[in-house]
């Protein structure tokens, strides 16, 4: 069945709604709900019962970018750079060394047992080297495991920062594989001004882009998110049009803004957690849509002996060796070993070769579909029992609340007590979000002339204004307190 434009919406809206419904059973069975998604994809497809035909891995490509572009921001904007701080130095070198560590082994792996070139074979290497950011992401999230010693951070800053040292790589190698006559010392520049420019450009645009939500005055507080999604692809695309890498960029830029106070910052996470999601079930409809399951069928053997070999073999020397500076128990290695899940990033960075039309594009990208989907059953399925078998997850009555989780799930507090802003204070005629309110206490309230208003990130604070605030501790109300009332030292120097 060829798709019309008369029956994309239908179709599409259909394969998202049976995605949802099974997706919502899949863990009673423990599937990860990803792995749904991907197989609905399959079956839908032209080997499938839904005969639908879609052989366009530049489409699949585009969509493939896009959608990684709002999971990797999400990711970023939930990133609690307090929990992040401490594990910082071993994510960073688990995403760059330990990417590489992973792509030389299983490279020089697929050369011995294939009959791949070295370039061809470390190009398959560097396409399954990183972590994949939506399997992590939503598994570890949907199941609510709670890991000791931060390794939930390590493990989320790990596959959320790893996809740009993969992507540079993959373009990398491929570059090698199409022009035979350059050596590998000509891709050292390429990577250097992908990280560097792709961490400058990061940083700079979230500076910006920090700017511009809290000054900016929109009518409508459902604009503030579609801002954001504009200053999203700004990122990216501005990024890559100098040559940085944008993977990188919007990455560090989204981690900068989560941890900043920004005007309806409860509605921009609550908006991008959702337009997550529906990316990631739009990505793996399309990869599944795209495979032609009997086409995998003649690369099951060498497809099961790498993935196995990825799964045992590299991703732990790759950690291991690059963990080995780091004080650090066996099992949290261990560990983090198990967790190299493999999902839809690997898929669309194989399209790359298709695209390029080099000699084994096809086998390469089944074997690499082959690949993800095994890591999804195996790793996936298991992270729960490695980690309780590890002795290295939470007991359920002890599991931790974020900053963010708090932000979006609007916990109640104990307390309410009244402040009343006075003409020489402080926070006399400054926004809400200019103040640096403490983010352990809520102003549910402003009573101003007679009137009760609803407060938010641009609400002004005006003289003789009551602010009723909700908090646990005596010490958030201090905070508050410290903010509000603090004299503006500027004025009386």
């Amino acid at each position: 069945m060829n798709l019309a434009i008369e029956n994309i919406l239908l179709i599409g809206s259909l394969l998202l709604l049976v995605s949802i419904i099974a997706g919502k059973t899949s863990y009673k069975f423990g599937v990860p709900t990803l792995l749904l998604f991907l197989v609905i994809g399959m079956l839908a497809g032209s080997d499938g019962i839904g005969g639908i035909n879609f052989d366009n891995p530049k489409i699949a490509q585009f969509i493939g970018i896009v959608a990684l572009n709002f999971i990797l921001f999400s990711g970023g904007l939930d990133t609690n750079w307090t929990s992040v701080k401490p594990i910082l130095r071993e994510g960073l070198v688990l995403s760059t060394l330990g990417v590489l560590l992973t792509a030389l082994s299983l490279g020089t792996f697929v050369w011995f047992v294939t009959e791949f070139t070295i370039y061809e074979s470390m190009l398959l290497g560097s396409i399954v080297s990183s972590t994949d950011a939506a399997a992590v992401f939503s598994i570890l999230r949907s199941k609510s495991l709670a890991l000791k010693t931060n390794l939930r951070p390590t493990l989320e800053l790990e596959s959320g920062s790893n996809d740009p040292m993969a992507y540079v790589l993959t373009i990398a190698f491929l570059t090698l594989v199409i022009n035979q006559d350059q050596d590998i010392v000509s891709i050292i520049p390429l990577f250097f001004q992908q990280m560097i420019l792709g961490g400058i450009a990061g940083f700079a645009f979230g500076k910006l882009s920090k700017f511009i939500i809290n000054k900016i005055k929109l009518d409508f507080e459902g604009l503030y998110p579609v801002l954001v999604i504009a200053l999203m692809f700004i990122t990216f695309s501005a990024t890559d049009f100098v040559g940085g890498n944008g993977f990188l960029s919007i990455y560090i830029c989204s981690v900068y803004l989560g941890n900043q106070d920004l005007i309806h910052k409860k509605t921009i996470l609550k908006m991008f957690d959702g337009l997550a999601w529906l990316m990631q079930i739009v990505l793996f409809l399309t990869l599944g849509l795209l495979v032609f399951p009997f086409q995998i069928i003649p690369y099951i053997g060498i497809g099961m002996l790498v993935s196995l070999f990825l799964i045992i073999v590299a991703r732990p020397i790759s950690v291991f060796l690059s963990l080995m500076f780091f004080k650090m128990k066996l099992r949290r290695r261990l560990y983090i070993s198990w967790v190299g899940l493999r999902g839809a990033v690997p898929i669309v960075f194989a399209t790359y070769p298709l695209l390029a039309g080099i000699e084994k594009a096809n086998m390469i990208f089944n074997v690499v579909f082959f690949i993800s989907v095994t890591s999804i059953i195996i790793q996936g399925t298991t992270l729960s029992v490695v980690a309780k078998w590890l002795h290295v997850a939470l007991p359920d009555k002890v599991k931790p609340v974020t900053e963010i989780d708090k932000l979006i799930s609007d916990l109640p507090k104990s307390s309410l007590q009244e402040f009343e802003i006075l003409p020489d204070f402080y926070s006399v005629n400054k926004r809400i979000v200019d103040l640096n309110f403490p983010k352990s206490a809520f102003i549910v309230m402003i009573k101003r002339k007679g009137e009760y208003i609803r407060p938010g990130g641009s609400t002004e604070l005006e003289a003789k204004d009551v602010l009723m605030v909700l908090a646990d501790h005596q010490e958030d109300f201090n905070k508050v307190n410290d903010c509000l009332y603090k004299q503006n030292n500027a004025i009386k120097s």
